[in-house]
């Protein structure tokens, strides 16, 4: 498909109004995927030195 312009374009032939929200929805579930990752990561990361050290004192 060609758009003439950028109104077309964001317009999609009618279907904008449908197109665009599941793009915004699709990026904000990823955005938030990755940063529910970090702090799943940075959780076990403090977990781990906190264990590690706690083995530390024991010996």
């Amino acid at each position: 498909m060609q758009w003439g312009s950028l109104n077309e374009f964001l317009a999609m032939g009618g279907y904008g109004a449908y197109v665009w929200p599941s793009f915004g929805a699709t990026a904000l579930c990823m955005i938030w995927e990755v940063l529910l990752l970090r702090r799943r990561h940075a959780a076990i990361r403090a977990a781990l030195h906190q264990s590690a050290a706690s083995v530390e004192v024991a010996s």
